[in-house]
């Protein structure tokens, strides 16, 4: 058995990876990320399509989530505050939506915010006696409060009311660390079932959709996009926030594909990882 496994290639390339020091992993994970960008600028005609597989990825991922709640009847695994935050930043953003900019995104968020809200409920009260709530320890004011503070400094320089600038650049920082706590939670446990390794994968994939879709668009209209949102700071964090989203999540989508690759249907993550 210990012979095949060194010749399985997926198994050689993982423990190729590991064994490199910290600075080759980041230029590795620089490079892939470049080179998938460079793909899905190549095969994607119009890159707002990106936008859309990114909220088709989370709503797939949300649905398989509601799945693993009615069916297992559990909610062991996911995180109680990281679906309060998802549902805090939806609600500012629809907020924002009705008195900025209503279009299809608004509807869109508002069948979001329902779907969380029904996770909340169920968390909160019909599986209360599944919930890990020692191990659900990341703090929300550790993560609210320093994307309000922020937003009060650095936030759009629209026409807007200031107050809704600042909802605004409020709900975009929130939602680029909101999943924190499903993963802190991740970490501390270490052993993640499918379904809630399959939630926080499409998460993952969303975010990198997302990102590709601005920095592409970004790059194509040689940074008018970005001075397109204003001046200042605001622009370059609203870059950046796409960006600490993804990054966020690169480390548990590899240890996901590395496992369901290798054949194992439960997700194990080594201590540091978050």
């Amino acid at each position: 058995m210990k012979g095949k496994a060194t010749k399985n290639p997926i198994f050689a390339f993982t423990t190729w990876i590991r064994r490199q020091p910290p600075k080759m992993k980041a230029f590795l994970v620089t490079i892939s990320g470049m080179a998938a960008l460079l793909f899905l600028r190549m095969v994607v005609e119009d890159h707002n399509n990106l936008f859309v597989a990114a909220e088709t990825v989370h709503a797939l991922g949300t649905f398989v989530l509601i799945y693993k709640l009615t069916k297992e009847k559990a909610c062991a695994g996911l995180s109680l505050k990281s679906q309060e935050l998802t549902a805090i930043f939806l609600a500012v953003r629809l907020y924002c939506s009705f008195v900025m900019e209503y279009d299809i995104h608004t509807l869109l968020d508002t069948a979001t915010l329902g779907t969380t809200l029904w996770i909340i409920y169920m968390i909160r009260f019909k599986l209360r006696s599944t919930y890990m709530h020692d191990k659900d320890n990341l703090g929300i004011h550790y993560v609210v409060i320093p994307c309000a503070v922020l937003s009060l400094f650095i936030h759009p320089t629209t026409s807007h009311l200031l107050f809704n600038r600042i909802c605004w650049a409020f709900c975009v920082y929130l939602e680029a660390i909101s999943v924190l706590p499903q993963l802190r939670l991740m970490q501390n446990i270490q052993i993640i079932e499918p379904f809630t390794a399959h939630y926080v994968f499409a998460l993952g994939v969303a975010r990198f959709f997302s990102c590709a879709h601005w920095i592409i668009q970004v790059f194509e209209t040689r940074g008018r996009l970005l001075t397109a949102l204003g001046y200042g700071l605001w622009p370059c964090f609203v870059l950046l926030s796409e960006i600490v989203q993804t990054s966020i999540l690169a480390d548990f989508c590899y240890y996901y594909v590395k496992n369901i690759l290798g054949g194992q249907l439960v997700v194990r993550l080594p201590s540091g990882v978050v």
